[in-house]
């Protein structure tokens, strides 16, 4: 009986040992699953706040994830980058004018200059739109291309997060309180300004 009672017993930790590697594998499936969801919830959390973040002060969330020099260093010669020329309809209602302009732009690092070409279509679509919006009056004297050639400096650079406050505009107090954001493109140079 002895070796009829062993081999009975035998089997029985068989299943045991296969429900115990079933137990196992389904508490291990449930941790990752449980971390998996709770990384998933973290990272979601982290977009939220980065998010928030940006809206609060885009250029500041910005500068703080690509930080810039308060200032240009006067050892590196500064880039420029010119731009194809530009042929658009004015915005004049009284005749059909347009304007051929050559701009390019004198940027402040070199390296930056190369972080801006893959932007090149939006920063050309950015310039387009400000032309686009301007009458023969408002391009032909000198006050008017120097408010143009701002608002190119401006604009040129927010495709790649930088936002920068019009100075024209009324401040209100919140926008007083935030330090100036530093802009790479010095200037806004014109090669050809044409207005017919």
């Amino acid at each position: 009986m002895s070796a009829a009672a062993a081999s009975a017993e035998q089997p029985a930790p068989k299943k045991n040992s296969k429900k115990l590697f079933i137990i196992i594998g389904v508490v291990v499936v449930l941790l990752l699953g449980g971390g998996g969801a709770g990384f998933m919830i973290w990272k979601k959390k982290a977009a939220e706040a980065a998010e928030a973040a940006a809206e609060e002060g885009g250029e500041e969330a910005h500068a703080a994830a690509k930080p810039r020099p308060a200032k240009r260093d006067p050892k590196l010669p500064p880039a420029y980058m010119p731009l194809d020329p530009f042929v658009v309809n004015l915005a004049d209602r009284d005749a059909d004018r347009y304007a051929q302009i050559g701009v390019t732009l004198e940027i402040d690092d070199p390296k930056f200059a190369e972080e801006m070409k893959p932007y090149m279509p939006a920063i050309r679509n950015a310039v387009l739109m400000i032309l686009s919006h301007k009458t023969a009056a408002e391009l032909q004297g000198r006050e008017g291309k120097e408010q143009l050639a701002a608002e190119i400096a401006r604009e040129v650079v927010r495709p790649m997060g930088i936002n920068i406050d019009d100075e024209s505009e009324e401040d209100d107090k919140k926008k007083r309180k935030r330090a100036p954001v530093y802009n790479p493109v010095q200037q806004v140079h014109f090669s050809s300004f044409i207005v017919q």
